[in-house]
């Protein structure tokens, strides 16, 4: 008699699961809804602290943890907050605490979101941390399945 044990999560697998990500005040951020997600470990798909809470979880298994900012989004850096000249925006853009704001980054390879923190006369503090950043995560997870990936598959 062969008995096959369920395949644990980790390097070289394919996991699909429902997750759902709540700030520490049970609002919601995220969730897969009733559509599983698909990811393979390790494929940077998922924060590394979020794919080490997941490590040997097998088919299954629900489970609830709780992020700290150094395992999810990172600490607030205070060093990505900025005051910019006002004349670096669009005359016609309204400029309120709060509002998204887009900026190449220095590589011009794509943008860099920030968040307008305060408005002054001749300036504007905007504040490039991640949105989620300092916040602790409420990750609940439900795995789907969890099986071994082909060498063809994990080059891509």
């Amino acid at each position: 008699m062969c008995v096959s044990a369920a395949t644990p999560i980790g390097p070289g697998t394919r996991v699909v699961l429902f997750f759902t990500l709540r700030l520490d005040n049970g609002d919601l951020i995220d969730s897969t809804g009733d559509r599983a997600a698909e990811f393979v470990f390790g494929d940077g798909k998922l924060l590394p602290g979020f794919e080490a809470v997941l490590v040997g979880l097998t088919k299954g298994h629900k489970e609830t943890f709780h992020l700290e900012p150094e395992q999810g989004f990172g600490l607030v850096n205070p060093d990505n907050i900025h005051v910019l000249k006002r004349s670096d925006f669009a005359r016609e853009l309204l400029l309120e605490p709060g509002l998204v704001v887009s900026f190449m980054d220095q590589q011009q390879q794509g943008e860099l979101p920030g968040v307008v923190r305060k408005v002054f006369e001749e300036a504007v503090e905007v504040d490039f941390n991640h949105p989620l950043a300092g916040k602790v995560i409420t990750f609940e997870v439900e795995i789907v399945s969890v099986s071994q990936v082909t060498q063809e598959i994990a080059r891509g």
